[in-house]
């Protein structure tokens, strides 16, 4: 009986630092996922400034003869 609830105690504190690292990896993934979001969206401000100043060039340029 006591070496059951031995390997209770360990299987528990097996499950208690697995759900502690699960828990870590977790919070770091969150941040990893709010910087990434944070850069998809600078860079989505960045393409869609460059894509006006690319229509404003555009609409200076001479039109061709055909």
């Amino acid at each position: 009986m006591l070496n059951e609830l031995n390997a209770l105690e360990s299987k528990v504190a097996q499950l208690i630092a697995l759900c502690r690292n699960l828990r870590s990896e977790n919070d770091q993934l969150r941040e990893q996922l709010s910087a990434a979001e944070n850069e998809r969206s600078r860079l989505a401000e960045r393409m869609a400034s460059a894509s006006a100043r690319l229509e404003q060039i555009a609409a200076q340029l001479p039109e061709s003869k055909s």
